[in-house]
């Protein structure tokens, strides 16, 4: 596998946090480092991807109108909650 290094500067508290946990799992700075990059990138991704459906639903004109929302969540607190709306 191909690699390339990266350097960044991140705030001595964190890197103290990093090295504690390497310590604590046997593992290098290096492999936290690329965990936790992994597990973020995977979750930027993951969010571009539900904002895109969310505006094709949008486009669609797939939404739920705001008042009925209203309603809803209004009726959240009462002893008849309402079911919640669909689009």
């Amino acid at each position: 596998m191909s690699t390339k290094v990266l350097t960044a500067h991140v705030p001595l508290t964190l890197a103290k946090k990093v090295d504690r946990l390497a310590a604590r799992l046997e593992r290098s700075r290096a492999w936290i480092v690329k965990q936790a990059l992994t597990v973020w990138i995977d979750q930027e991704e993951a969010r571009r991807r539900l904002t895109l459906e969310a505006l094709a639903d949008v486009d669609a004109g797939r939404v739920i109108d705001h008042r009925a929302v209203q309603a809803w969540v209004e009726s959240l607190d009462t002893d008849h909650p309402q079911p919640a709306p669909q689009a």
